[in-house]
């Protein structure tokens, strides 16, 4: 892209980005830290409630009636209070209305009116070598930071941490770019040569440079919609725990197949079939192999995650499932995950 173009895809994108400022009372503030370490908190950091603000994250307005997105992990303190800066330096109390459970999205709700917003486009259609723009509030210092780069790889997977302290997460699908991404972009909008947004920035590799991943909007799309029609994200639930076979995984149980998804538990104190899910009600057991999902192939590239990316609440699926060395088709129709 030539500059011209650049800066006005910026002139019209830049309004409807948002800075997220999460704060946390100062009393439990105070509570969570090593008395060792950190022996109190600085009254003076407090604002005039007792709040101190405790880190930041981006986002992007898609709707002029007040609907932010950013990323899961920028919110996903329960304890936390956030609040939304907007372009013009007017700050909002936001409510998160959901946390998708599978991808790294959110979506808040601020009380107001009549706001920028921006189009989603379609993340299905990038190429390799497509020019991107990434716009956050980098290292929750840097607002309105803009970083020009390139699409450097599809459909990537990752296992990523939002915390040193936190589980980890594999996440799948995403769109790799060398558009500088930093801690506090996270959330922030990746939009393409027509300043539609394409992607929602959402990792780094630590260490590396030039190498950032963002969600697919595609994904946030669909939560967007079943917000507007359901008030709340609905994503379905088969109701099984499983191991992706492959040839190593084959030769050391001495399966009989070398690709499936395999039916087990991943500790002794839960269950590879989820008791009352619909995989439970449809019959489905432990050690069971999982072959074909509606006719598609199962292995380590297009694992059953992947399949029910697409599908809906209330969606029958036919599982081709080997069991004992003999093969059966069984039934599931799958439920709201809660």
């Amino acid at each position: 892209m030539d500059d011209r173009r650049v800066i006005k895809i910026i002139k019209r994108v830049m309004p409807a980005v948002v800075s997220i400022a999460i704060s946390k009372k100062l009393a439990d503030l105070e509570k969570e830290m090593p008395k060792e370490l950190y022996p109190s908190v600085p009254e003076s950091l407090a604002d005039k409630n007792g709040m101190v603000q405790v880190g930041g994250g981006s986002g992007f307005i898609v709707d002029a009636g007040g609907l932010v997105m950013t990323n899961k992990h920028v919110v996903s303190d329960a304890a936390a209070e956030y609040t939304v800066i907007l372009n013009d330096n007017r700050t909002f109390p936001a409510k998160i209305l959901s946390r998708d459970p599978i991808n790294d999205v959110a979506i808040l709700k601020i009380e107001a009116g009549n706001l920028p917003y921006l189009n989603l486009g379609d993340a299905t259609k990038l190429e390799l070598g497509q020019s991107l723009i990434a716009i956050g509030n980098a290292l929750g210092v840097f607002r309105n930071t803009v970083s020009l780069g390139i699409v450097s790889g599809l459909s990537r997977s990752i296992t990523a941490q939002a915390e040193p302290d936190a589980p980890a997460q594999e996440m799948r699908g995403l769109i790799q770019t060398d558009a500088a991404i930093n801690p506090g972009n996270s959330g922030g909008p990746l939009v393409d040569s027509d300043g539609l947004v394409i992607g929602v920035n959402a990792a780094i590799v630590s260490g590396a440079h030039s190498i950032g991943f963002a969600i697919p909007v595609n994904a946030a799309r669909r939560d967007l919609d079943d917000i507007r029609r359901f008030g709340r994200i609905r994503r379905p639930l088969l109701g099984v725990r499983y191991v992706m076979i492959d040839q190593d995984l084959k030769d050391k149980m001495h399966l009989s197949v070398d690709y499936g998804a395999l039916v087990m538990r991943e500790s002794e104190h839960d269950h590879g079939v989820v008791p009352e899910s619909p995989a439970d009600k449809a019959g489905l057991r432990e050690k069971d192999i999982v072959l074909l999902f509606n006719g598609k192939r199962l292995d380590r590239d297009h694992p059953i995650q992947d399949y029910l990316e697409d599908m809906n609440v209330g969606d029958e699926v036919d599982l081709i499932v080997l069991r004992e060395g003999v093969q059966c088709s069984i039934k599931v129709m799958l439920a709201e995950r809660k």
